[in-house]
């Protein structure tokens, strides 16, 4: 065994045994589904933004985004992640969390189908909504998987990509049965904070290893793979990286896994605080990430080859091996916290918006429980075989759906939850509308990228579904402008008891004086 696989083992036993140790620690939070989904509505600010954190930030976005994206836009790709930051974090907290705690609460909404079912009257509406949630978060999950196999193959030469995966989906899988929610958060937090250490480390490292920030820069201008526009203030194609922002912050603020978190949060000042945290580690980690993916031209890669996966692996092979074998622990960190989010929401979906509401007998506490069990170790093993089998055939297909889940739950679900959280009026009509209208346009851009329909006559159609980033932000902006319209010429197919549910945000109470003499 080289040195690097000694310390990357030693590291990632000591890992796996303390988040196991966590799920075995957490389980008497997970003795019903209130505790098992939300962890009792009690979770506290520092876990719940480091669980929203997490969630937003896995493995593809530190080997598979900052790669891809560090070399196409150089050092101005780190506006992504000032972007998520800012947009996916700060202004999806400061106008989101408040009002999904309390609205949720209000309606005892524990999913965001269930959110949609109760706030629409719409039994159809919650079962459409879980539907959706299930077929696209599969591909999704998968999608997490993707970059470990070079990781681990640069640290462990003799490893086949399944064990990976397998050894993954299975530790994540034994602490989220055990545990539930409480564990996911606890967990969470734990792998935010390796993440945090592990990328500023990183950073540090490969800018050690180009002679400092300014001479890194300086190289970037003049390398024979970069060139000035790398090192400038938005790079070579603002408008694209205008998209790529725009898809990866506004929408974490339709997907059911990164809105789960507000519905858990203990109390308005977690939330308040918990705005704070999470800003402040979404800039560290996500700017991080980008930032360090803009000098993969300084490095000898041939892309055309190997794809933007070999980059962020080829730029941590010089490092030294406890350096990579932190990585490694923080690639499993990021990703193991995101698919323990996904599989969580995943599993209660299917159980409390699918198999509950079809059922003709009610369904126990403790028989919802071990369904929800079922159906998590279910997703697990599907996305486990969906990422193995993706990566030894390379089918296009799975590849493109694992692309176009992201824009799909995002341009179905961001405007009815926004407009539902604020805006009265907001119809069931205008609900299925955006449904249809975000997968649709999703389905459209899997129809092309597969070759199916050529638009390369259309320049219009060659603008929209120039990639799935692309039509993922037609798909939000347009449900956003959509769903008011429609609202307006279908209002009898408003909610009955609409008012009510508002009056939740505007609560009354009644103190009594010891003075009650007037002037």
């Amino acid at each position: 065994m080289t040195t690097t696989m000694i310390i990357t083992l030693c590291l990632i036993i000591c890992f796996f045994a303390l988040m196991v140790g966590i799920g075995i620690r957490s389980r008497k939070h997970a003795t019903d589904v209130n505790g098992f989904v939300l962890g009792s509505r009690s979770v506290g600010p520092w876990l719940s933004a480091f669980a929203f954190g997490t969630s937003y930030f896995s493995a593809v976005i530190f080997v598979g985004y900052a790669g891809q994206f560090g070399w196409t836009f150089g050092l101005s790709s780190t506006w992504i992640g000032l972007g998520n930051a800012f947009i996916g974090s700060l202004l999806a907290w400061s106008i989101l969390g408040r009002r999904t705690r309390i609205m949720t609460q209000h309606l005892s909404s524990k999913t965001m189908p269930d959110f949609f079912g109760s706030r629409f009257e719409s039994e159809k509406i919650k079962i459409a909504a879980s539907a959706i949630t299930c077929v696209f978060l599969i591909p999704y999950t998968a999608s997490l998987y993707n970059g470990l196999s070079r990781l681990f193959s640069m640290a462990f030469n003799n490893v086949d990509y399944s064990v990976c995966v397998i050894a993954m989906a299975v530790l994540t899988g034994v602490y989220v049965l055990i545990g539930g929610y409480m564990a996911t958060a606890i967990n969470d937090f734990i792998q935010g904070l390796i993440m945090l250490g592990g990328i500023v480390m990183v950073i540090l490292a490969v800018l050690h290893d180009n002679g400092g920030l300014m001479a890194a820069m300086e190289g970037l201008a003049t390398s024979e793979n970069g060139g000035w526009q790398y090192a400038s203030f938005l790079g070579p194609d603002p408008l694209f990286l205008l998209f790529v922002v725009m898809l990866t912050s506004l929408g974490t603020w339709g997907l059911p896994q990164m809105v789960g978190k507000f519905y858990a949060i203990k109390n308005e000042d977690s939330i308040k605080k918990g705005t704070v945290i999470s800003t402040l580690f979404a800039i560290v980690v996500a700017g991080g990430c980008y930032f360090l993916g803009g000098f993969g031209r300084l490095y000898d890669i041939d892309v055309a080859t190997n794809g933007f996966d070999s980059i962020i692996p080829a730029m941590l092979s010089t490092l030294s091996p406890m350096v990579i074998g932190i990585v490694i622990v923080l690639v499993l960190s990021a990703s193991m916290s995101t698919l323990s989010s996904l599989v969580l929401t995943s599993g209660s979906t299917a159980t409390l918006d699918l198999v509950n509401p079809i059922s003709r007998k009610e369904i126990s506490e403790q028989r919802k429980m071990l369904i929800m069990r079922i159906f998590i170790v279910i997703f697990i093993v599907i996305s486990a075989i969906i990422a193995i089998k993706q990566a030894r055939s390379k089918s296009l297909f799975i590849a493109q759906m694992m692309g176009v889940s992201w824009g799909a739950l995002a341009g179905a679900f961001l405007a009815p939850f926004l407009y539902g959280l604020y805006y009265k009026k907001t119809t069931k009509a205008a609900v299925v509308v955006s449904f249809i209208y975000g997968v649709g346009l999703e389905v459209i851009q899997l129809i092309i990228s597969l070759g199916l329909w050529d638009i390369s006559g259309n320049a219009v159609l060659s603008f929209v579904f120039r990639n799935s980033l692309f039509s993922g932000v037609f798909a939000m902006v347009g449900g956003l402008i959509i769903v008011p319209i429609i609202s307006a010429f279908t209002q009898s197919t408003r909610p009955k008891e609409v008012d009510k549910m508002f009056e939740c945000y505007h609560s009354k109470k009644t103190v009594d004086i010891t003075d009650s003499l007037g002037e």
